[in-house]
This record gives C-alpha cells, sequence and structure tokens, in this order.
C-alpha cells in the first residue's frame, strides 16, 4: 500500500511540473482584456531556452527620414549662407564702427548654435551693441540674403554632401517617406533640394523658416513634419549635423544620426545615435538607417507593421 501511495505521490508531482511548465505556452494565447489577436510576451527565460515556444515578434520599421538641410544636404554655412550675409550686410551699407559689418567664418561658426537666420541677426547685434538693428531690418536683410544665396546654389559651387542623393533615391524607392525639415528660409532650402532632380524633389516635403513659432533646439519642426505625414515618432530616424538640431530631434522622440560638418564638430553629440563624418565614410545607407527605428511596440497581425514569424508586411527584408 504504502508503494502504491508512493508511485501516486510520485505521478502528482510530475502533472504538477508538467502542467506548470505548459502554462507559459498557453498564456501566450490566451486572449487580453483587450481583445482577441494580441500576442502576449513570453518570460525571457523561455524564449532565451525554446525557440519554439518565443512569441511573434515584430520588426522595428523605418515610415521615414526626415534631413535637415544646411550642413546636411549641402555643407552651405560656411560657403554660402556666410557669404550671402556679407553680400547683404554690405548692400545695405551696415557699419560696425568704420568698418564694413561682416562675419569671418570662426565668428559665424560661433552664431550658428543660434538657429533661424534673422534670429541669428539679432543676437548678433544684440552681442555686439549695435544700436540700428531691429527686427524689421532683420527681415529686409533676410530677404535679400536669400536672394543672393539662391544665386550662389545657381553657379553650382555648393554640392550635395556625399551619399546623400544616394540615400534619398533608396528611401523613395523603398516607400520610405523623406522631409526636410530646416530652420532656414524655405526658398533657399527649396534650391539645395532641387540640386536633386525633379523626380526626386518632387517628393519631398519641405518643411522650413518660420512654418513653426519656436525654432531649433524645439523640437516643434519635427511635430509638424510628424503630424503631416502621420507617422510616430518611433519610426522615424532624423538626420541632423548640429547640437541643436540633435537636441530637437531627441525632444520629439526620434533616433538621430548626426554627420558632422565645417562648424558642428566640436558641438555635443553624446545623445547621437550613430555619428559619423559623411554618409559615404560612415557607410550609411537605408538598412543602417532602417536598423535604427525604435518602433518595437506589439501590433495586431497583419495590421501596419511587419511580423517577423508571418512574413506578413511591406516585404523589404
Amino acid at each position: 500500500a504504502s508503494s502504491v501511495a508512493r508511485s501516486v505521490g510520485t505521478m502528482h508531482v510530475r502533472i504538477l511540473f508538467i502542467v506548470a511548465a505548459l502554462l507559459p505556452l498557453a498564456a501566450a494565447f490566451l486572449p487580453t482584456p483587450q481583445g482577441l489577436g494580441r500576442v502576449q510576451r513570453l518570460p525571457s527565460a523561455h524564449a532565451a531556452t525554446s525557440p519554439r515556444s518565443a512569441p511573434l515578434q515584430l520588426r522595428a520599421t523605418l515610415d521615414a527620414i526626415f534631413f535637415d538641410c544646411d550642413g546636411v544636404l549641402a555643407d552651405t554655412e560656411r560657403d554660402g549662407h556666410r557669404i550671402a550675409f556679407n553680400m547683404a550686410f554690405k548692400e545695405f551699407g551696415l557699419k560696425v564702427g568704420d568698418n564694413d559689418m561682416e562675419w569671418g567664418e570662426e565668428l559665424y561658426g560661433k552664431l550658428c548654435e543660434i538657429g533661424g537666420g534673422k534670429e541669428r541677426m539679432m543676437g548678433y547685434w544684440q552681442q555686439i551693441g549695435w544700436p540700428g538693428g531691429d527686427w524689421d531690418l532683420a527681415v529686409d536683410l533676410h530677404k535679400r540674403k536669400t536672394q543672393l544665396f539662391q544665386e550662389l546654389v545657381d553657379t553650382g559651387k555648393i554640392p550635395l554632401r556625399p551619399g546623400v542623393d544616394k540615400l534619398i533615391t533608396e528611401a523613395l524607392d523603398n516607400n520610405v517617406r523623406v522631409a526636410v525639415c530646416s530652420t532656414s528660409n524655405e526658398k533657399a532650402v527649396q534650391k539645395i533640394v532641387d540640386l536633386l532632380g525633379p523626380e526626386k524633389s518632387s517628393q519631398i516635403k519641405i518643411f522650413a523658416g518660420d512654418c513653426v513659432p519656436r525654432k531649433k533646439p524645439s523640437p516643434d519642426i519635427y511635430n509638424l513634419a510628424r503630424e503631416d505625414y502621420q507617422v510616430r515618432p518611433e519610426d522615424v530616424v532624423v538626420i541632423e549635423d548640429s547640437g541643436i538640431g540633435l537636441a530637437a530631434a531627441k525632444a520629439a522622440e526620434m533616433s538621430c544620426v548626426v554627420t558632422m560638418s565645417t562648424y558642428t564638430r566640436n558641438d555635443d553629440f553624446s545623445e547621437a545615435d550613430h555619428i559619423v563624418d559623411d554618409l559615404v565614410s560612415g557607410d550609411v545607407d537605408l538598412t543602417t538607417i532602417e536598423g535604427l527605428a525604435t518602433s518595437t511596440q506589439w501590433e495586431d497581425w497583419g495590421v501596419d507593421r511587419d511580423i517577423m514569424n508571418s512574413g506578413v508586411g511591406r516585404g523589404r527584408w
């Protein structure tokens, strides 16, 4: 009798162990309070030891790339905008004491920490205590400076940075949307975007200038682009070149690649997701950018997101 009791006890223990082992697997297929069709995440220990019991998982997706313009699409600041500002100052006859008002390369590098051309002039005038500066003058100067900058671009002296054309072509060919988000004047940005050719430039939206009340490092311009494109921040990657641009991207909760430019190499890029000298030397292509998208949220099967195990989705993998 005692041996029979021991056998029954042993059987009960074995059944308990089997039930305990199967409970996590069964839980993966139970409906959640929100409704059927959701997949439950199994404990990490089961996922590591038993590939068969791992839940269906989603891959990160990339819906859009948001480019800054100056310093990212083209290295425009030193030999483009700075020259145009100085030409406008000269045309308007502006002087500091007995000398013509002029921004040298080193000074302009520091002024680039101020987002927006009009704001940059106002900041400079306040720094030097120049009495002739006001917002109306800044507006008029900036309008003329933009015209002069466009003429400089038309001469072909401001080329696109290495790898920009290739990455944008790859993105558009794979149905990844592209936008340019800049604090510069929209017409000036359009001139740079037009260097990509009419077919590509026609597919790129520009968010620039005074389309938002606050400029970088505020995230406003990236939030505006995200809302317009109806994408989630985790499905967007930003390409920037400056500390204030990086701060704007991070404030918008987006991943950010930094391509350092002439005036930004000493900026703080500690929050960047990836830092390169340029897209070519850094070997940055669409696969690189796609890997930086932070989307990891769970979605219904086959809806809006790629599902690793089911092969449902856009099929770019």
